[in-house]
């Protein structure tokens, strides 16, 4: 994999309530919102990465905040992280937006890989 290729797309926060969510990012941090996919999902501008809030229905990680890594394919960075010693959560899927998978790196931090359709 072509590490110049691959860069954190967005850092994951599963949350309750998105629009909640949206308020307290942008009051407490001034993070500018990107875009609101209803109650699903809020992407928020927070400099060189995205705040990407998750609502109960596209929490993909069952909780856990995570990195997600944007990747040219998907398949195949799943298949060097477990060569490398890290796990599966999640099997590859399309999501609305991507096609994602939740990994976890060998030391259990929880990381999702995405890119395009």
């Amino acid at each position: 994999m072509e590490s110049d290729r691959v860069k954190i797309g967005n850092v994951l926060h599963p949350v309750a309530d998105v629009d909640a969510a949206v308020r307290f990012y942008t009051d407490i941090f001034g993070l500018a919102t990107m875009f609101v996919d209803g109650d699903r999902y809020a992407a928020l501008d927070a400099g060189s990465t995205t705040l990407a809030l998750a609502g109960p229905t596209e929490d993909v990680t069952g909780g856990a905040p995570a990195a997600s890594f944007k990747v040219p394919d998907v398949a195949s960075a799943l298949a060097v992280l477990v060569q490398g010693g890290g796990s599966v959560v999640r099997e590859l899927e399309r999501g609305p937006h991507e096609i994602r998978a939740v990994a976890r790196d060998p030391w259990g931090n929880t990381v999702v890989i995405y890119g395009p359709q």
